[in-house]
């Protein structure tokens, strides 16, 4: 049956993936020590497009803009493994009928969420910032944290969740089929 709290908390993973899509996972703050200017730079799954960013600094503009198109990072590889854990999920909804199936998925779609999780702070994040630096040598970098950080390990819950929802139900159908 597709009403069973698993559905639910599969599908609330599958939001939680889209989530990623929708919010900025970082954004980072510095000042420019040649003209004391303060930079904003965001961290996006897909990168957004600034051409104004070359305009704000000669204009001597007190906050910029820093393009993550300018900087020539690409984040296709968060883009396919964030897509796969929900196609994955999603394609678990529907798998009520082969419970055993359907453990299966929601585990390889928890270790895809991993994976995300893993390339997200320690190559993402860390390779963005380290690009930052170059650019804007000699400045301090803080970072602040959005959605996009956050819903894929909501969604690893999730997906824990669901995974304990239907090992009962596979349990209960193994109990009586004993008793029969």
């Amino acid at each position: 049956m597709i009403q069973r709290i698993q559905s639910l908390w599969l599908a609330l993973a599958v939001g939680c993936m889209a989530l990623c899509f929708l919010f900025p996972v970082a954004e980072y703050h510095f000042v420019m020590p040649s003209t004391n200017q303060h930079v904003e730079a965001r961290l996006d799954m897909v990168a957004h497009h600034d051409d104004a960013m070359f305009e704000q600094i000669q204009n001597m503009a007190p906050v910029i803009n820093y393009s993550q198109d300018a900087s020539g990072f690409h984040t296709w590889p968060l883009v396919v493994v964030c897509l796969l854990v929900a196609v994955v999920a999603a394609v678990c909804i529907f798998l009520y009928r082969n419970r055993v199936r359907q453990m299966r998925l929601v585990a390889l779609a928890f270790i895809l969420n991993v994976v995300f999780v893993f390339l997200l702070f320690f190559w993402a994040v860390d390779a963005y910032g380290k690009e930052l630096m170059r650019v804007m040598a000699g400045s301090d970098l803080e970072v602040s944290w959005f959605v996009g950080a956050y819903a894929p390990i909501v969604s690893l819950v999730f997906l824990i969740l669901a995974h304990r929802g239907i090992k009962k139900d596979e349990e209960k159908v193994r109990a009586a089929d004993r008793l029969r």
